[in-house]
C-alpha cells in the first residue's frame, strides 16, 4: 500500500504528475508539505513546462474536495505548493496554470472561513507580483474586484477577525491594482464598474483612522507593521497608489466615486474627512492632471447648489484646498472656469440669503437667521478660494482675473457682462458688490507690477472708481484697499498705517525708487480720476475713522510711487481743496466730518512737506499744527478720532492761524524751483457721465456753482420747466446791476485761465460745462436772443448795429464757451 492507502500498483498505473502531486501531502497534513518531494514536483514542471496546466488542474480538483470536507491543512498544502510552482515557472505555459490557480484562491474567498480568504488573498498577492512575459487577453478580475471590496467592508463580531478580513480586503485590492495596471490590457480596471467598487471601499477604511491629519501632506512611508496591523493605513497607501497610476484618460473614473462616497456618507459637513480625501487626491496624482481633480469639484458644486448651506461650504472649502495644492503646479485651462463657477455661486448664495431674509419678515422665526448665517459662511468661503486661488497665479494670468472679477461687478451703466442685479434689490446689489470686492482685494493682495500701468489699465480703473461703488462706506473702503494693493509696489503700506502726525518720517525708512516715464504718463492720463476719487470720498457724511485712515494712506501711497513736481502741486491743491470743504461747508457735512478732513489734511501735507524736503514748507506746515495743537486739537487725527465728544460748535473761517494758506506753500515750493503758477487756480474735480446717471448724490450739483463763476451768461428769456433748474442756478450768480462790466470782467478772467491754466485743468473743466450744457444746447441756440437792458449811459445793441454780427449768438449768451 502506498501512501494514503493506495495501492503501489494502482499508483504505478496513474499519470506521474499526478502521482507527484499526491506525493507532496503527508498522511498527516500538521506534518506539512513534503519538501523532497515538491522538490520533485518542481523540478518535472519546470523540465515538462506543458504539464504546468494538468498539474494545476488536478490541484485545483483535490482543493476543491478538501475545501469541501473542511480538511484545511490539505488545503494549506495545496495553496503552498501552488504558490511554489507559481514562482518557479516562468514560461508562456504558465498561462493555463494561472487558470487553475486562479480557480482555486477564487474557491477559497468564496468559503466563509477567514483563514481560508486570508489564505486566497495572500496567494493572490503573491501572484500579482510576478511580471508575466506576454499580456492574456482574456483574463479578467472582475469577481476579485468584487469580493476583496466585500471583504473591506466586513462586519464580523470578532473584532481581531474582522481587522484581519479587512485588512485582506485591501491587500486584494492592491494586488489586482497592481496587475491590472502592469497588464498591457489595464484599461479594465479603471471602469466606472469597478473604480465605484475599489474607491469606496478604501475610503470606508479610511475613515476609522484615530488622527486625520496623519493623512495631510505627501504620501509617507510608514512601518510595515503599521501597515499590517491598521486597515486606515493601508487603505490609505493602496489609494495613493491607484491615484498615481492613473492617466489622463482614467482619472475621472478614479475620482467620481470619492464624490459619491461623501455624499452618501454625509461626509460635506463636517468636512474634515473629505478635505483630508482630496489632500491625499492632488498630492498623489500626477501634477499636469490636477485640473481634472478641480472639474470634478467644480461639476459637483453644481449638482448640490440646492443644498443646504454647510453642504456646499465642506465642497467649496474642499475646492479651497484642492486649489492651495494645484495653484503650485499646473492648473490647465480651468484658470477661469474656476472663477465663473464660484462667481455664479456666489450670486446664488446671495439670493438664498435674501429669499430667507424676506422670509422671516413673514414668519420671525430661529431657523431663518441661522440660514442667513449659514449662507454668510458660504459666501466667505467662496471670497477665500478666489482670493487665494488669485493669488497664487502668476502676475499675467492674475491681471486677467482681477479684470474678469471687475467685469462681474455690478456697476451703473456696465450691466452687460456683471453679474444680474435685477432679481435683487438694492440690498442685493450692494451685497454682491462687497463680496466682489473682497475677492479683488485678496485677489490683488501681494500683486507687484513693474508699472502702475499694468496695475491699473483703464478697463479696470474706470469701473474700480466708478461713483456707484462710492454709495457705502464699506464699498469706498474696499475699494481704497484695492488701490493700495495696486499702488504699494514696496511694501509701505504698513510703515503708514493708521492716521496720524508723523514726527520724522526718515523713521519710517520709506523704500521708493524714482519715478518712471510710464508712471508719469499713466498720472496724466489718470491722475484726475485718483484725485477726484479721494475729494469725493472726503464729502461723504458716512465716513468712519478707517475711512479717514485709508484716505490719508492713499494721498501718502500716491506721493511715495508715483509723484514727481507736477503730481506734487496736484497733491498740494487737492489738500487745499479737501480743507475748504471742510471750512466752506457747501455740503452740510457733520462737525466730525469737517474735522476729519481737516485732521487728514494737515496729517497729509506733515508727511508730503517732508517728504519733498522743503524747509519753508516743513516751517508753515509746523507751524499750523503747533497753533492747532493749542487752540484746535479737534483738527488733529491724534484727538478727534480718540475724543469725538469735544467738537466745536462751528468752524470760523476768518482764523487764518488754524488753515494751511495757499500763498505761503506757493511763496515755500516757489523758492526752491516748483511751477507754483497753478496752486493759484482751485482743484476742480472731474465729472463723469455716471456722474449724471447715478442714484446717488450727483458731484454735478457741487460743481455747477464752480461753472457759473467761469462762465458768463446773461439769460432772461423765460424756458421750459425742463430747463428751469440750471438756468436759475446761472441767473442766481449774474447781477442785473452792471450787467456789460461784468461780462467783461468774467471775459478777461476765463482768457486768462486759458492762457496760464495746464492742458489738464482746461480739459476737466471743459468737459464739466460741456456735460452740463450737452443736452439743452440745441434748445438755447434756437431761443430769440434779445439784447439785455443796458443801464443808464452803457450802449445797446440792435440790429442795425454795425458790430452786432461780430459776435456770434451763443458767445454773447456763453462766452465762456468760446474758443479764443
Amino acid at each position: 500500500m502506498g501512501r494514503k492507502g493506495v495501492c503501489c500498483c494502482c499508483a504505478a498505473l496513474r499519470p506521474r504528475y499526478k502521482r507527484l502531486v499526491d506525493n507532496i501531502f503527508p498522511e498527516d497534513p500538521k506534518d506539512g508539505l513534503v519538501k523532497a518531494d515538491m522538490e520533485k514536483l518542481t523540478f518535472y514542471a519546470v523540465s515538462a513546462p506543458e504539464k504546468l496546466d494538468r498539474i494545476g488542474a488536478y490541484l485545483a480538483e483535490r482543493l476543491t474536495r478538501d475545501v469541501a470536507r473542511h480538511r484545511y491543512g490539505y488545503v494549506l498544502i495545496a495553496m503552498e505548493a501552488l504558490d511554489q510552482l507559481l514562482m518557479a515557472c516562468h514560461s508562456q505555459s504558465i498561462k493555463p496554470f494561472v487558470e487553475s490557480f486562479l480557480h482555486m484562491v477564487a474557491k477559497l474567498l468564496e468559503s466563509g472561513e477567514p483563514k481560508l480568504q486570508v489564505l486566497g488573498t495572500n496567494s493572490f498577492v503573491k501572484f500579482a507580483n510576478i511580471e508575466e512575459d506576454t499580456p492574456s487577453y482574456h483574463r479578467r478580475y472582475d469577481f476579485f474586484v468584487s469580493r476583496f471590496s466585500a471583504m473591506c467592508h466586513s462586519r464580523d463580531p470578532d473584532p481581531e477577525v474582522q481587522n484581519e478580513i479587512r485588512i485582506a480586503g485591501i491587500r486584494g485590492i492592491q494586488g489586482v491594482v497592481r496587475k491590472a495596471v502592469n497588464d498591457e490590457l489595464r484599461a479594465t480596471i479603471w471602469e466606472p464598474q469597478h473604480m465605484d467598487k475599489i474607491v469606496p471601499s478604501l475610503l470606508f477604511n479610511m475613515q476609522k483612522i484615530e488622527d486625520i491629519d496623519s493623512r495631510i501632506g505627501p504620501p509617507s512611508s510608514p512601518t510595515v507593521g503599521v501597515k499590517e496591523e491598521n486597515p486606515s493605513v493601508l487603505a490609505e497607501n493602496c489609494f495613493r497608489e491607484l491615484l498615481g497610476r492613473a492617466t489622463y484618460g482614467n482619472m475621472n473614473n478614479a475620482v467620481r466615486p470619492v464624490f459619491a462616497h461623501l455624499d452618501h456618507h454625509r461626509l460635506w459637513d463636517p468636512n474634515e474627512f473629505a478635505v483630508s480625501c482630496f489632500k491625499i487626491i492632488m498630492y498623489s496624482i500626477q501634477a499636469q492632471y490636477s485640473h481634472h481633480v478641480i472639474q470634478e469639484i467644480l461639476g459637483h458644486l453644481d449638482v448640490r447648489k440646492r443644498d443646504s448651506p454647510r453642504v456646499r461650504a465642506g465642497i467649496i472649502q474642499v475646492l479651497l484646498e484642492a486649489v492651495a495644492i494645484a495653484a503650485k503646479g499646473s492648473i490647465g485651462p480651468t484658470v477661469l472656469e474656476v472663477f465663473n463657477t464660484l462667481l455664479k455661486h456666489l450670486r446664488i448664495s446671495v439670493d438664498f440669503e435674501l429669499g430667507d431674509r424676506r422670509s422671516s419678515c413673514e414668519s420671525t422665526t430661529l431657523s431663518i437667521s441661522s440660514k442667513e448665517s449659514d449662507e454668510r459662511i458660504v459666501q466667505n468661503a467662496i471670497i477665500q478660494t478666489i482670493g487665494f486661488f488669485g493669488s497664487n497665479l502668476p502676475d499675467y494670468q492674475r491681471s486677467e482675473i482681477m479684470m474678469f472679477i471687475m467685469s462681474k461687478v455690478p456697476v451703473l451703466g456696465t450691466t452687460s457682462q456683471s453679474l444680474d442685479p435685477s432679481n435683487l434689490g438694492d440690498l442685493g446689489t450692494r451685497r454682491i458688490q462687497i463680496m466682489l470686492l473682497r475677492s479683488l482685494l485678496m485677489v490683488t493682495s501681494g500683486y507687484k507690477a513693474t508699472t502702475i500701468s499694468n496695475a491699473l489699465p483703464a478697463p479696470f480703473l474706470d469701473p474700480l472708481l466708478s461713483p456707484s461703488l462710492m454709495e457705502d462706506s464699506e464699498l469706498r473702503q474696499l475699494v481704497l484697499e484695492i488701490l493700495h494693493n495696486l499702488i504699494d509696489r514696496h511694501d509701505n503700506r504698513a510703515k503708514l498705517r493708521g492716521i496720524r502726525i508723523i514726527p520724522d518720517v526718515s523713521d519710517l525708512k520709506i523704500k521708493r525708487d524714482k519715478i518712471s516715464r510710464q508712471d508719469v504718463s499713466f498720472m496724466k492720463k489718470h491722475g484726475q480720476q485718483l484725485y477726484r476719487h479721494i475729494y469725493l470720498g472726503c464729502k461723504e457724511e458716512d465716513n468712519v475713522q478707517k475711512n479717514f485712515e485709508l484716505l490719508f494712506t492713499s494721498l501718502a501711497l500716491t506721493t511715495i510711487e508715483l509723484a514727481n513736481e507736477e503730481v506734487v502741486i496736484d497733491l498740494v491743491r487737492l489738500a487745499i481743496a479737501l480743507q475748504d470743504i471742510a471750512i466752506i461747508n457747501e455740503d452740510n457735512l457733520p462737525m466730525f466730518n469737517r474735522c476729519g478732513v481737516m485732521a487728514l489734511v494737515a496729517a497729509y501735507l506733515n508727511f508730503l512737506s517732508q517728504m519733498i524736503a522743503v524747509p519753508a514748507f516743513c516751517q508753515h506746515v509746523s507751524k499750523v499744527i503747533e497753533t492747532r495743537s493749542v487752540e484746535a486739537a479737534y483738527f488733529l487725527p491724534e484727538t478727534i478720532f480718540k475724543d469725538k465728544s469735544n467738537l466745536p460748535k462751528s468752524l470760523e473761517k476768518d482764523e487764518t492761524d488754524l488753515f494751511f494758506l495757499t500763498n505761503k506753500i506757493a511763496e515755500s515750493l516757489g523758492g526752491s524751483g516748483y511751477n507754483v503758477e497753478r496752486l493759484s487756480v482751485p482743484y476742480v474735480p472731474q465729472v463723469t457721465d455716471e456722474d449724471r446717471l447715478s442714484r446717488r448724490k450727483s458731484i454735478v450739483d457741487t460743481v455747477s456753482l464752480q461753472v457759473d463763476i467761469l462762465s458768463g451768461c446773461s439769460i432772461e428769456d423765460k424756458v421750459d420747466n425742463t430747463e428751469e433748474i440750471t438756468f436759475e442756478a446761472l441767473k442766481k450768480a449774474i447781477d442785473n446791476n452792471g450787467l456789460e462790466e461784468q461780462e467783461k470782467e468774467k471775459r478777461r478772467l476765463v482768457i486768462e485761465k486759458f492762457q496760464k491754466a495746464p492742458f489738464e485743468e482746461i480739459a476737466a473743466q471743459c468737459e464739466t460745462k460741456a456735460n452740463l450744457l450737452h443736452d439743452r444746447l440745441a434748445q438755447i441756440l434756437e431761443l430769440t436772443i434779445r439784447p439785455p437792458p443796458s443801464p443808464s449811459g452803457a450802449m445797446t445793441m440792435t440790429a442795425g448795429h454795425p458790430h452786432y454780427h461780430s459776435v456770434p449768438v451763443y458767445e454773447m449768451k456763453f462766452p465762456d464757451l468760446c474758443v479764443y
